[in-house]
């Protein structure tokens, strides 16, 4: 047995009531009181007359790695899982160099499980020798009683009972690490808060300690030598007082930076809905596609709070133009497809609406791409067509034209883009053909990017972390946009005006007989645009004689 300290004595104080926030070792508590208009103050407490072996510290700088004591994991464990966010009691034995040692008791009063005495009983501790009084006398035939059964730390097997800890990857690259836990949930502990969307956990039953960041949302924090940012306090002590060494299942989704993000599961749910439903957070892009189980539940607990005007949101006012619920949603048969985003819908009889997808950019040309004419070329072979000459602008057209052309089609209006400069204002939607999204069917062939927004603009598709997955998985794919190869341009060659091409052109077009094209656009009743997928080229189509010139 170790010596006792040389104490302070003083007669025991009337008993005091707490909440249990943390336990640091066998017989050291942090307690804390009952939150008032913020934090409530916190205390470290030691328990009287015992002493637990020594937890293993991490190694630093000035010291090197220590491990665990025989038994000194189980011994705080034991005290994790019976005290941890309970309220006790305890009364001040005595004091020495400003450490109060205590007496604890489980419950509201001293008719409670004595704390120390449950340890001492299972082997998990040792008694200080030298003390006096019944409560000693008491633990000291606890103690004997436990070594005689050889319980705990007093049996043959406690040399067994020692963790390896690991305190890093041991030079695995983080990502490759997440990777290997397959987005499946793996038990821990929570072991330290940082801010309200950052824990340190421990995993098991490995003993990994990990720094995790929530993916998909962020809480304010308060860094050292920065002003202190509003609500942050209150979001931790919100984590700190739900999760600090509870027993929980993390899914790691990723890394970036070296930092680990993932999500905490709890028996009573995902935390990060809980904070943003109370106003302690906001939502994130670069992480919230990754979210387990999709990130629609986070997004709506962002605008409950937003509607509620909960804390970080309580000057929120939205953006955007006004929609009006009753014109909100309505279906029409597609009549045009403009581009890679814009459709024109036929509502009703004769009703036309021009309408775009929502927070999808199609293709565009690439800067590097814009090469000056080649010498000898004519005006009207300089002209820029979009459509044919920035890379998969016409595999995307295509692909719109071909799934959608003449189909009824479900929309529903996201938001207004208000109109801008020479733009006019622009309705965006989503657009639903047999329950199917086209943005993300189009995203995810990558045909499409989706836009990225300031985290304080909520003008955006109700689908938004749907594209941004399908988005992730074109990019893993390499498939469209994001692939390494280089784009093709389809060469189209207009005969539009130029005799010369026509005449050259004739004998093909005649020879192949009946071939397949794409009305481009309808000059009047018995006037086409054509364009000829097998020649590769623009025609007019005109169904009536030439024109005749009446001379007065």
């Amino acid at each position: 047995m170790s010596s006792a300290p040389q104490p302070q004595q003083q007669q025991p104080q009337a008993l005091k009531r707490c909440i249990v926030k943390q336990v640091l070792s066998g017989d050291t508590v942090v307690i804390r009181g009952q939150p008032r208009g913020g934090p409530p103050p916190e205390k470290t407490i030691y328990l009287s007359n015992i002493t637990a072996p020594k937890l293993a510290k991490r190694p630093t700088e000035q010291m090197a790695e220590t491990k665990d004591e025989p038994f000194a994991w189980e011994a705080r464990e034991f005290l994790r899982k019976k005290l941890v966010g309970q309220e006790v009691v305890f009364s001040v034995e005595y004091s020495n160099n400003d450490r109060d040692y205590v007496t604890l008791y489980l419950g509201k009063d001293a008719s409670g499980e004595n704390v120390a005495e449950s340890l001492v009983s299972e082997g998990l501790v040792d008694v200080r020798a030298g003390g006096k009084g019944e409560a000693q006398q008491r633990l000291r035939e606890l103690h004997e009683a436990a070594q005689a059964a050889g319980r705990g730390k007093h049996g043959p097997d406690a040399a067994q009972h020692v963790r390896d800890v690991k305190w890093t990857l041991g030079g695995e690259d983080p990502r490759t690490f997440a990777d290997r836990m397959g987005r499946r949930p793996v038990p821990a502990v929570v072991e330290h808060v940082r801010d309200g969307s950052t824990v340190r956990v421990l995993l098991l039953p490995d003993f990994h300690y990990l720094t995790l960041m929530l993916s998909g949302i962020r809480c304010p924090s308060s860094r050292p030598g920065e002003p202190e940012s509003q609500y942050a306090d209150e979001a931790k002590y919100f984590t700190e007082s739900r999760l600090l060494q509870r027993d929980v299942e993390v899914v790691l989704e990723g890394a970036t930076n070296q930092n680990f993000f993932g999500t905490v599961l709890h028996p009573n749910g995902n935390i990060a809905e809980h904070l943003l439903r109370a106003g302690f957070a906001r939502c994130v892009d670069w992480s919230l596609a990754s979210v387990t189980g999709g990130a629609d539940r986070l997004r709506a607990a962002e605008k409950e709070a937003k509607e509620k005007r909960l804390r970080l949101w309580k000057d929120y006012t939205p953006s955007g133009i006004p929609i009006d619920a009753k014109e909100q949603r309505f279906e029409g048969k597609v009549v045009e497809v403009i581009n890679a985003d814009a459709l024109v819908v036929k509502v009703g009889d004769n009703e036309l609406r021009k309408i775009f997808l929502s927070s999808i950019r199609p293709p565009r040309r690439a800067e590097e791409a814009k090469e000056p004419p080649a010498p000898g070329t004519t005006a009207k072979e300089r002209n820029f067509r979009p459509l044919y000459d920035i890379p998969f602008m016409y595999e995307a057209r295509e692909f719109l034209r071909k799934k959608l052309i003449g189909k009824q089609v479900q929309v529903c209006i996201d938001y207004k883009q208000p109109a801008s400069n020479s733009f006019p204002e622009k309705t965006c939607c989503t657009v639903t053909i047999g329950g199917i999204n086209v943005a993300e069917a189009l995203v995810g062939k990558g045909l499409a990017t989706v836009v990225r927004y300031r985290q304080d603009d909520d003008q955006r598709s109700a689908h938004y972390n749907d594209l941004l997955a399908a988005e992730m998985k074109a990019q893993k794919s390499a498939r469209g946009l994001h692939s390494k190869k280089d784009a093709s341009v389809h060469r189209v060659v207009d005969l539009a005006g130029d005799l010369a091409k026509c005449k050259q052109f004739l004998p093909f077009l005649q020879r192949a007989g009946k071939m397949e094209a794409v009305v481009e656009f309808v000059a009047s009743g018995s006037r086409l645009r054509l364009y000829v997928p097998r020649e590769n080229c623009l025609a007019t189509s005109c169904w009536r004689a030439s024109r005749v010139r009446v001379l007065p």
